[in-house]
């Protein structure tokens, strides 16, 4: 299965993550309509709707670029039927746009914490009501939302609780819309990465250079997109999905091709603890001395991870195989897709790009994962 002649809604396209995954489906002779805030260049944050469509029509797909804030439910109206006009429908949303602000309560003033709310959660959810007539008339219908799992833990809400219950609105939608629209046949799902991935937001927000030497870049996570948008979304929905383990479905076994800095230590991403315990054995996990939540830990490629400070191991259960929870740990579930796929062309790893254009970017007060506009 390919996405040529499919009809991808994808907010934050004008770079990043959201830029990336357009650009996979473009190769494929994909639509592509780009709603996105930045309608003119800023040398500080390069990337437009405009040179975004540009680059997709000639990778070889078709596209339409949209101004879009999508707070603003008039704008994403307008945005919805512009695109139903010149495509003739929509087969997918991408839920991509999303802003980010790591603060606590006290340091977290109400302005940031309605911009988080709105974007990611309302954005989200506001987004999909406006898809979803549209993906029932559609041939295997997706929404694909760029949110992680549902990790419960205290130390991924005491540090930022204000950006966790942002974040995770996004993943309450993929569940929800998983179970509302399910008999619908539309395929619902959300999609995170096991590493910080190289993007604005990591570069302005945490770590700098020296953060985006440890990420991948942002082609494995379109490469996993396009993976689950290839699937039967009757028999795939619901899942909280992570970067390498669906590329590892589809027969990929090489992931140093995706490193931003070859041979550079990896950084684990948000939210994700030690997942991999009991799906990835090579990787050895040490239970944390102190009681205080460290975020974040740097993981090697393919090697042990360094000991993470006071961040307890979760124990992960698979769809197909018994859960092996840590003493005294409540499980997180981290669930494939209910049948494996077979390797779709175009999957394997791309040569990594260094994302000059989108990491290296002054901050801004609307920064967020890599595509807030």
């Amino acid at each position: 299965m390919s996405l040529k002649g499919k009809t991808l809604f994808i907010t934050g396209a004008s770079r990043g993550i959201g830029y990336a995954i357009g650009m996979k489906a473009a190769r494929d002779g994909a639509n592509i309509v780009i709603a996105a805030k930045s309608e003119t260049e800023n040398p500080k944050i390069p990337g437009t709707i405009h040179s975004a469509a540009k680059d997709m029509i000639d990778a070889g797909g078709q596209a339409l670029a949209v101004a879009c804030d999508i707070r603003d439910e008039d704008q994403v109206r307008v945005a919805f039927e512009k695109a139903v006009e010149k495509f003739g429908g929509i087969d997918i949303l991408i839920n991509n746009a999303s802003a980010i602000n790591l603060k606590g309560t006290l340091a977290t003033d109400m302005k940031r914490f309605d911009l988080m709310h709105q974007v990611n959660t309302r954005g989200t959810f506001l987004c999909s009501k406006y898809a979803v007539p549209h993906l029932k008339k559609a041939a295997n219908p997706h929404i694909l939302t760029l949110s992680p799992p549902l990790n419960m833990k205290p130390h991924w809400f005491g540090p930022w609780l204000p950006y966790t219950m942002a974040k995770y609105g996004m993943s309450m939608c993929t569940m929800g819309l998983a179970a509302e629209f399910r008999a619908d046949g539309i395929g619902v799902n959300s999609l995170w990465p096991e590493t910080t991935i190289a993007t604005a937001a990591v570069q302005n927000l945490l770590g700098g250079d020296e953060m985006v030497k440890s990420s991948r870049t942002t082609d494995i996570v379109a490469d996993a997109a396009y993976e689950i948008l290839t699937r039967d979304s009757k028999q795939c929905t619901g899942n909280f999905f992570l970067d390498v383990e669906v590329l590892r479905s589809a027969g990929v076994t090489d992931f140093k091709p995706y490193a931003f800095e070859p041979g550079h230590k990896l950084q684990r991403d948000l939210f994700l603890d030690d997942w991999f315990q009991g799906i990835r054995p090579e990787i050895a996990v040490v239970p944390p001395p102190a009681p205080v939540a460290t975020p974040v830990a740097a993981v090697e490629a393919d090697a042990p991870v360094s000991a993470t400070p006071a961040i307890t191991p979760v124990a992960v259960v698979k769809a197909d195989a018994p859960a092996q929870p840590t003493p005294a740990i409540t499980p997180v579930a981290v669930v494939k897709a209910d049948a494996p796929a077979t390797p779709a062309t175009g999957t394997k790893p791309v040569a990594a790009v260094k994302p000059t254009a989108q990491a290296a970017r002054a901050k801004t007060p609307d920064v967020a994962d890599g595509n807030w506009d």
